[in-house]
């Protein structure tokens, strides 16, 4: 029988599970205190818990507890790449970023990924699984305990495309922001997308307050199919015209990614195509020079470039930053880690 993954349960479904097994209400409660305020990895550390309900917890119920596999700390800014290991014997890795406003962690929501995006380490093996939403809120406590730091803000941008999980990321984004659970602000969280049209449209519904970031990274659809197979599936136009619904729905302003590429997309007139595509409307251009990775010929824009690269949207008032590179000595791209962890273990196995 599969056990019941207590820590993807919201505290409804938790009374609901407590009251199946002949407990009362306030039991939940308890539980659901030690899950996402002390962070528990196992059932007896839950001492106000009687010792029958404890084996009984343990015997039908799981916390899904992660193993950390590995973990890069940079030498020049402290931040933090952790491999995890999965029940199933999967990996995902998440990172743990301080910055002066606090701590903000990236966390996958798939052990791999099947959008294909040429740039992306994390796509290169396919797919495996989908994570549950438990597997998602313990790469954050998980962080948390290892580091014994309270993390303030999540960006759901590592391995995996997150509303190809959708189910699971909804119920990640409640059980997070939580008042009597994860209790960080939705203001306060960040979802990753490439560009699923109808998926983005569902999440507006839901009117949460977080910010949804577009993995843009072209200003046409030409260059976008080549870099971004998703661009088969929708246009620029289309793509963009789901996010001015999440910002129709939500009043939250939106967020395009860019991943500069040396000779590809980080021309002036690429620039200038990308002001024409975003000029007046309410959103932020975060520009980042591609992490390279060794299966890709991507290569990294120079500095210069980059400068100029937002000067030229900044012709158009656009908000544009330039992403801080954190972790430049360590794994830092998604997947990395994650990708040469898994084939060690292949090779040792093999």
């Amino acid at each position: 029988m599969k056990k019941i993954d207590l820590k993807s349960l919201e505290l409804p479904e938790l009374k609901t599970v407590l009251a199946e097994m002949g407990e009362k209400p306030f039991r939940a409660g308890q539980i659901y205190q030690w899950i996402h305020q002390k962070k528990a990895t196992a059932f007896e550390q839950m001492t106000n818990l009687s010792e029958a309900l404890r084996v009984r917890l343990q015997n039908e119920c799981e916390l899904s507890a992660f193993q950390i596999a590995d973990c890069q700390i940079s030498k020049m800014d402290g931040t933090r790449k952790y491999a995890f290991l999965l029940s199933d014997g999967n990996i995902i890795e998440s990172v743990y970023m301080k910055y002066h406003h606090g701590v903000s962690v990236c966390i996958s929501s798939q052990a791999g990924c099947r959008m294909g995006c040429r740039f992306c380490a994390s796509t290169l093996d396919g797919l495996a699984r989908n994570l549950s939403a438990g597997e998602m809120l313990e790469q954050v406590y998980a962080m948390e305990r290892d580091t014994g730091e309270r993390v303030s803000h999540v960006v759901v941008m590592g391995s995996g495309e997150p509303l190809d999980n959708k189910e699971n990321l909804i119920k990640f984004l409640r059980l997070i922001s939580d008042d009597q659970g994860g209790g960080i602000s939705q203001r306060n969280i960040t979802v990753s997308t490439c560009g699923l049209v109808s998926e983005i449209r569902s999440l507006a519904k839901e009117r949460f307050g977080i910010t949804l970031a577009l993995s843009l990274h072209a200003p046409n659809d030409e260059l976008r199919r080549t870099m971004m197979p998703v661009a088969n599936r929708y246009t620029i136009a289309e793509t963009l015209a789901a996010c001015d619904f999440y910002f129709e729905e939500t009043g939250r302003r939106m967020s395009y990614e860019y991943s500069l590429v040396r000779g590809v997309n980080d021309q002036p007139e690429q620039a200038r195509q990308l002001a024409g595509l975003l000029k007046g409307k309410n959103c932020h251009v975060n520009l980042i020079p591609v992490n390279p990775i060794r299966e890709r010929e991507y290569r990294e824009t120079m500095a210069p470039e980059v400068e100029r690269f937002k000067k030229e949207l900044e012709k158009s008032r656009i908000n544009v930053t330039i992403r801080r590179r954190l972790g430049a000595d360590i794994d830092s791209a998604c997947g990395q880690l994650r990708r040469r962890i898994q084939r060690g273990n292949m090779r040792e196995g093999g």
